[in-house]
């Protein structure tokens, strides 16, 4: 059984945790990277389903979740196909969980044409705030940073669910947290997790070396 007040003291503590590293990445390193609001083809670092392929814990599929049930520029309509789309992304890539996850790339359901990242302010994962166009290796955020936020991630995450999650790819979570979902498939992997002797760690996973190298790139020559 989870505990609401501790998701959601998690979530508080995730967001500002995001905060920071957006503040830090866009103060200090982005202003060596090429503009977002230019760029001639939006979106794209998004939706090329030949490279994306970011992983989420749970408690960020929630926050992602609740930041579009919040989202008043959004109608009910615009938040149920955020779901669709990533159930279909699911189906088209063939994506699942297990070892080879992160051999696996699609296009993430999270951007919308004309509006761009869905969950942007509230919920980024921590690659794709990592991630910007740059010119010059030396410019490149260091791999370190990412890694210390994903790993304090993994530690607001475990608090909450303990053993009850796995690191996937961003459709499944959003399919598995969607809100008119009826929870069963959630309910037989947590069956499935709850056999595990330990929470899963990226840091300690054997599929880690693979995760960063096919993680989404920061650099993109122009």
């Amino acid at each position: 059984m989870i505990e609401p007040t501790y998701e959601r003291t998690a979530l508080a503590q995730l967001q500002r945790e995001k905060a920071r590293f957006q503040t830090h990445i866009k103060l200090v390193f982005e202003p060596a990277a090429h503009d977002c609001g230019v760029c001639p083809t939006a979106g794209e670092c998004c939706t090329d389903a030949h490279f994306v392929n970011v992983h989420i814990t749970r408690l960020e599929a929630v926050a992602m979740r609740e930041t579009i049930e919040q989202t008043p520029r959004l109608s009910r309509e615009e938040k149920q196909a955020v779901y669709e789309r990533a159930r279909s992304a699911i189906k088209r890539y063939d994506l699942r969980g297990g070892a080879d996850s992160f051999s696996r790339t699609y296009s993430c359901p999270l951007f919308q044409p004309g509006t761009g990242c869905l969950v942007h302010r509230r919920a980024k994962p921590a690659p794709c705030i990592h991630h910007a166009c740059y010119d010059n290796w030396e410019d490149l955020p260091p791999q370190s940073l990412q890694d210390r936020v994903e790993h304090r991630v993994e530690q607001l995450n475990n608090s909450v669910y303990g053993q009850a999650w796995a690191w996937l790819p961003t459709p499944i979570w959003l399919a598995l947290v969607d809100p008119d979902s009826d929870g069963v498939e959630l309910a037989r992997l947590e069956r499935i997790w709850a056999t595990r002797r330990e929470p899963q760690s990226r840091a300690h996973s054997p599929t880690n070396l693979v995760a960063r190298r096919a993680s989404l790139p920061i650099l993109n020559f122009r």
